[in-house]
């Protein structure tokens, strides 16, 4: 308990160098909030929102908005994004069974499918799924580059290898960890999967693969239903709070990296733990989900590892609440560059 509140009360000691942040529009002055002098790597790409229904219960509006903020709170100056380009279908190939690629690409996914992914799937949620899986290997390659990036979208953790699931169409994190390692950037990998869903497709892809190994920390009753058994899968009672959460990550968390010794950390920081999610089952608060991102990115660097962090779920429908949220990871990584 007492490493805990340690760190929901830590002071931030690490952006020490700091220089005034500019608004969204490069006037100078006008923003509350300070950047480091060194940016974090940040991707984005417009094609992660797509068309969904107005009456949609996937709050798809978040992406638009999350990046908006990280460029008011000058995190990411005007233009400063990083934007990858849509994945070809032979990098999704690499985590996926080829018919299902080609049938979202050419938009002949069956109706059976697309039910259990959730998303109407028009070209535009096609081209999302594409972005997201492009912007996580591009995260990753920052990563690796300078030690920790972040993606604006990402966790698609429910995508199975023979279909999507979940509101996932594409495994973005099993599909960069393929192209990674089929052009021989990395062997050995971690998956910190801190979403409130346990991470059934990540599972399924790597299930009987030795070099990478997931860790799913998620509530035990929540979709889905038929868990897919992660190499590590720690289960909370509904209602888990900060302080137990947090002491439970700290206790299992550098174990991991010990003993598993990867080369690279991906880092799913879902903020669908929040007390306010509705579709959540657990009870942390905003203080408690940063304190969690600071506690396993610092675990991470410390380790001398490259963490690629994704922002998992979330689904409150107050798309401003949420998307400050969101935003929170993309602080808290800040504090580490």
């Amino acid at each position: 308990m007492r490493l805990a509140t340690e760190l929901l009360t830590a002071a931030d000691t690490r952006a020490t160098r700091l220089r005034p942040c500019r608004s969204a529009l490069g006037v100078a002055g006008h923003c509350a909030l300070y950047a480091p002098v060194m940016a974090l790597p940040i991707v984005h790409n417009p094609n992660y929102n797509a068309d969904l229904p107005r009456d949609h219960r996937f709050p798809i509006g978040k992406f638009r908005r999350l990046a908006e903020i990280l460029m008011e709170d000058g995190l990411v100056a005007p233009g400063g994004f990083h934007v990858p380009a849509p994945a070809s279908a032979n990098w999704v190939a690499l985590a996926h069974d080829r018919t299902y690629v080609d049938q979202v690409f050419d938009g002949s996914v069956p109706p059976k499918i697309a039910r259990e992914i959730g998303f109407p799937m028009n070209e535009t949620v096609a081209m999302r799924a594409r972005c997201a899986v492009a912007g996580t290997l591009l995260t990753a390659r920052l990563a690796l580059e300078h030690g920790i990036a972040c993606n604006t979208a990402g966790g698609s953790h429910h995508a199975r290898k023979q279909h999507g699931a979940g509101f996932c169409v594409f495994n973005d994190v099993g599909v960069a960890l393929g192209v990674l390692r089929a052009d021989a950037e990395i062997e050995r990998a971690l998956i910190v999967d801190c979403d409130v869903h346990q991470g059934d497709g990540t599972a399924d892809i790597f299930h009987d693969d030795p070099e990478v190994f997931t860790f799913s920390m998620h509530a035990e009753k929540n979709y889905p239903v038929r868990k897919v058994p992660s190499d590590l899968d720690i289960g909370l009672p509904d209602g888990t709070g900060d302080t137990d959460y947090l002491d439970i990550l700290s206790a299992n968390l550098p174990g991991l990296i010990d003993r598993h010794r990867p080369d690279i950390v991906f880092y799913n920081a879902g903020v669908d733990p929040h007390h306010a999610d509705r579709l959540g089952r657990l009870a942390l608060s905003d203080a408690g989900l940063q304190a969690r991102d600071r506690l396993v990115i610092e675990t991470v660097r410390e380790a001398g590892l490259p963490v690629v962090c994704v922002i998992g779920g979330g689904y409150s429908t107050d798309i401003e609440a949420l998307a400050r949220r969101h935003a929170g990871l993309h602080h808290v990584a800040a504090e580490f560059v």
